[in-house]
Formats: C-alpha cells, structure tokens, sequence
C-alpha cells in the first residue's frame, strides 16, 4: 500500500526547513500544530527528524511526540540523535512507533541488529542520506548531510535490510528543499535493490512529484516543505496519485 507522509523536521521544541539539510529557518506555529493538520489532512504516517539532537539532548523531541499523541492516531517514526537501543527505547516509550537511524547506523551498523532483534524489524527504519558525486555514483553522508563516506548507497541499502531493517528513509540531499521533483533515478535503483519499503524525501514540489516516486518503486512519499508552506496538502498529493493510479483513496 502506497503512503504519503508528512516529514517533520524540529530544532528544539521548533520546526524548521531547510536547504540541502541546512540552512534552517524557524516556522511560525508548533511541531504538534502542523502535525494535527497534517493529520485532519489524511496523511498515513508523520515523521519527526530532531536536526540537532546532540545539541539540545533528548526531552524537546521526546515532550513533542507526547504532545502528538494526544490527539493524533496514525504511525511516528522519530529519528535523530539515536545511538544506543536505549535511545530507541526512549522514543518508543514516548510514544513512538518507529526509530530512524541515520549516523549511528553508519559508525555501528550493528546496532541496527540489537534494535530490531529488541523491537522488531517493523520499529527499525533506516535513514540514508544520498548525494551524487562527480563520478555519478550515489554515496552515503550522515550528521545532517556534513560528513561524507565512501559507502555506495545501494550497497548500505541492502547491508541495513540485512542487518534487521524494516524501512528505509531514502533522502537525496541535492534535491532536499528544492521543491524541483524527485530523483527518480535514486528511488528506482535503491528500491529495486531491496525488499523492505522505501520511503523517500526530498524535492516535491507539486502533487506529480509524489506520484513519479510512487510510479518509480517508492512505496513512500515524505513530504516537508511544500506541506509546510501550503503548497500542496496531502488530499492534493493522495487525489493526483489516485489519477495515477497509485493509490485508492476512500470517499
């Protein structure tokens, strides 16, 4: 089943968007605010990246999700500053349903084995930051898109399905902020060369974005800015995908 859903990424108890993963700029209304929309709106799942985790610790992100689970009933999956099963433990005792580990996952990919032997595969979501380089090949980057590797994407892909991952959270950081489409290249390989479903980020702008994705092996469409800013909203992104369609949508 196709999913569109809306990424929500937080500074503190703040929501900002960025460029490229960077650049952050501070939003107007809270967290939880736009989350309840997104909500009423019809989005499948939320997911709540906390950008500087190692900066503000752990309790902002962790009030934030409580607060959203008051009054929001569909999947969250939390990620940032994870690097320890009690980390994950902590977010899912918060309210969580899934964890998202992206530079943790890269230093010590076994932890990506402790927390779905722990929680289950279906909690284990796996954030990969991919950048082209002059070569045309797809490299991981981690720490909020500062550090580069040498990792192929679509080897560390597979690599993190095998190590116990139930999700990846496939972000290309070129087109991150852009709102100019999607790599539909990325998608249709990295979603080609594993099992589990691949949710991606990064560069819709329009409802069409979303469905060339979807139509391209997404099974997953996380969706920041163009929501943030009322560009589009997730009835607008579901009803284009269903003309495609993608994805039925329920009257």
């Amino acid at each position: 089943m196709k999913r569109v859903i809306a990424r929500l990424d937080v500074k503190g108890p703040r929501l900002v968007k960025g460029i490229h993963l960077e650049g952050w700029r501070f939003l107007p209304k809270t967290p939880n605010e736009y989350c309840y929309e997104y909500y009423l709106q019809g989005a499948d799942e939320i997911i709540y990246i906390d950008a500087v985790a190692s900066l503000y610790g752990r309790d902002s992100i962790k009030d934030i999700i409580r607060k959203t689970t008051e009054n929001v009933f569909i999947p969250i999956t939390v990620g940032g500053g994870i690097r320890t099963l009690e980390d994950a433990y902590d977010i899912l005792r918060s309210g969580a349903d899934k964890v998202a580990v992206c530079s943790q996952a890269v230093k010590t990919p076994h932890l990506i084995s402790e927390i779905a032997n722990k929680f289950g595969n279906q909690c284990m979501v796996v954030s990969i930051q991919a950048k082209k380089d002059v070569n045309g090949n797809y490299k991981v980057w981690y720490d909020v898109a500062r550090e580069k590797t040498e990792i192929d994407v679509i080897e560390w892909a597979q690599q993190a399905e095998e190590l116990g991952a139930g999700e990846i959270l496939l972000t290309d950081i070129d087109a991150e902020g852009m709102e100019r489409g999607m790599n539909l290249d990325l998608i249709n390989k990295v979603s080609q060369a594993v099992k589990i479903p691949v949710i991606v980020s990064g560069g819709v702008g329009k409802s069409i974005d979303a469905s060339n994705a979807l139509a391209n092996g997404a099974d997953a469409v996380a969706i920041a800015k163009a929501l943030h800013y009322n560009k589009l909203s997730i009835s607008d992104i579901k009803q284009e995908a269903s003309n495609q369609n993608l994805m039925y949508v329920y009257k």
